[in-house]
Parts: C-alpha cells; sequence; structure tokens
C-alpha cells in the first residue's frame, strides 16, 4: 500500500513537472532587422535598434535583457551609444515581453541558441564590423554559456552587468527544496515579489514605470523560476570556460544576485578578465540613477580594452569589497 502510494506521488509529481517550450528544428538562416529577430526555427521575436546616423558603425553590440524584462531596457544606453558611433541590437527573448508564449520558458540550451544566432546574423549584416555581446542579468547568464560552451561565434568582447549566477550551489538547502517542491507540484502557480524587501534600482521613477508597462511580467509561474535557477546554474558552471575577453560590472548595493555567488564566479573566470565594481550602484546599473557613469565605462572598453575605465571601478579591491571565499 506504501509502494502504490509513493509511486502515485510520484506520477503525479511527474506529471506536474515544469514544461519548457523549446524551440523547434532549424529551419531557416537566422536573420536581424531594426525590427524583429528570426532565430533558426522560423520564430520571430520582436526587436530594436539603435543606429548612428549616416555612415557605417565602428561596432556593433547585442544587447540581452533580464529576467521578465524585454528589449527596451536598453533604450537609454542604445541612444548613449549609437552617438559614439556603436549600433546596438536588441530582441524579446523567448517568452518575454512581446515574444510568442509570453511567461513561458524555453529552456537553456533555447535562449543560448538564439543569442549565439542573433550573432550569426548581425555578423553577416555588417561583415567584418567589431561585434560584443551585452547581457544584464539573467541575459548575462545566458552571454555566459553561449560563450562557454562554444556556441557563440567568435566575438570581440562580452559585457555582463550583474549577471545571474544564483545556481543552487550558493542556495541553502530549503530554498532548493521548497522550489524543487514548487515546480514540480504547482509549476503553474504564479508569485510576484512583493513583500520581499528587495530594491533593484535607486531609480525609483523607472521602477514605478516598468510596473505599468504591460511588457514587463510581474507574476512568474514557479516552473519558470525553475527554469531560470538551472539557467543561473548553467552559468555559475561555465564561468571558468569564459575565453572570449568580458568586462563584468557590480553594483556593491546589488540585492538581487548575492555577493556569495558572485565571488564565485569571478574566483572562476580567467585571468584577465575585467571586473569593475560600483559604489552605491544597485542591480539595474544600466538604469539607476548614475547609470551614466556605466554607459561611458560600457563605451571606453569597446573602444579600447586595455584602457582603464573612465569611472576607475574596475580599480577597486574585488576581495575587500565581495569578500574571500577561500
Amino acid at each position: 500500500m506504501i509502494r502504490t502510494g509513493i509511486a502515485l506521488l510520484a506520477l503525479w509529481l511527474s506529471a506536474c513537472a515544469p514544461v519548457p517550450h523549446p524551440p523547434g528544428p532549424a529551419v531557416t538562416e537566422p536573420r536581424f532587422t531594426d525590427d524583429a529577430f528570426t532565430a533558426a526555427d522560423g520564430t520571430k521575436l520582436p526587436a530594436r535598434a539603435w543606429k548612428p546616423e549616416g555612415g557605417s558603425p565602428k561596432a556593433v553590440l547585442v544587447a540581452l535583457h533580464g529576467f521578465n524584462d524585454y528589449s527596451n531596457f536598453f533604450d537609454d544606453p542604445g541612444d548613449f551609444l549609437k552617438m559614439r558611433g556603436v549600433a546596438s541590437f536588441a530582441y524579446d527573448q523567448r517568452g518575454f515581453g512581446a515574444a510568442p508564449n509570453a511567461g513561458s520558458w524555453a529552456g537553456v540550451r533555447a535562449y543560448a541558441r538564439d543569442a549565439a544566432d542573433a550573432v550569426r546574423a548581425l555578423k553577416h549584416r555588417f561583415p567584418g564590423t567589431p561585434i560584443f555581446v551585452q547581457g544584464t542579468s539573467m541575459g548575462g547568464a545566458v552571454a555566459m554559456i553561449a560563450a562557454g560552451n562554444g556556441d557563440l561565434p567568435r566575438v570581440d568582447g562580452i559585457i555582463l552587468a550583474a549577471p545571474a549566477v544564483w545556481g543552487r550551489a550558493t542556495m541553502p538547502w530549503y530554498q532548493r527544496a521548497a522550489l524543487w517542491l514548487g515546480a514540480h507540484s504547482v509549476p503553474w502557480m504564479t508569485l510576484s515579489g512583493r513583500g520581499l524587501g528587495i530594491l533593484p534600482s535607486d531609480n525609483i521613477e523607472m521602477l514605478i514605470a516598468l510596473g505599468k508597462d504591460p511588457l514587463i511580467i510581474k507574476q512568474t509561474r514557479i516552473g519558470t523560476i525553475y527554469g531560470l535557477v538551472n539557467l543561473m546554474d548553467a552559468a555559475l558552471a561555465s564561468a571558468s570556460d569564459l575565453r572570449t575577453p568580458a568586462l563584468i560590472l557590480y553594483g556593491e548595493r546589488d540585492q538581487v544576485i548575492p555577493k556569495l555567488p558572485t565571488r564565485r564566479m569571478l574566483a572562476k573566470v580567467p585571468d584577465g578578465t575585467r571586473v569593475a565594481l560600483y559604489e552605491g550602484g544597485y542591480h539595474m546599473l544600466l538604469r539607476d540613477l548614475p547609470a551614466m557613469t556605466v554607459w561611458k565605462d560600457i563605451a571606453a572598453w569597446i573602444d579600447d580594452r586595455a584602457r582603464a575605465l573612465p569611472s576607475g571601478a574596475d580599480k577597486r579591491d574585488v576581495k575587500k569589497l565581495l569578500g574571500d571565499d577561500e
């Protein structure tokens, strides 16, 4: 009887397991226009572009947004960079913004493959132009995985802003257990961040605007959160495989991605990776009140990866500020 009950429980849990919405097989060459990115499986994802007026750009940047966000996140930095000769492109990743299956999760492999295909499409569109990938939070995790597993074509640099690396290895057992139970019993249930006391940015006006934006997801399915943690697991594991020149940006007041997983990641990345720590910076570095400081650093690094950043954020003591994990 007990065995029967356990078997039924296992069947019930497996029946409720989170089910991703992965892409289909490759049927076309990826294409990137100013308003759409067509992935290899033919899925059309909304996109935005910020291009210098007149002439060819000196560099091209692919921007990957964070969790529950969408391509609009790069509006201000995109405008800033285009005035400095850099063309930026961003798309709504699967399940986010105006992309198909809003609120669903496509799977770790799907997001990494899309990022790689976006780079391929823009390389074809701008042959011979230096190309960079910028990933914020979840987008940073996607960029790390794509670069680490060999999917990403050769690029001139990767810029990771507060990359999402809060994997299970840095979570207490009760958080891991609660996540597994929720994802395998009620994956359809939604949660919000209300009441957690987490402040993602000091730009309150911007946060209020996001709260009114219908394309920002406010209620997240537990199954989608489970998928995000899988992504963060993979990103943290891939840190040592990050062979592409990289600039990692982190705010000392980040309340979303804790210091422990961040310093674990920084301990694994190859020597020579540039790390910039922003005093007073929050998780949404590209939208914080002093965001222009970060934009200037990004523009300077694109121009010359060997030069010190204008802000001096890359000269700060990482171990002193984030702690030593040894």
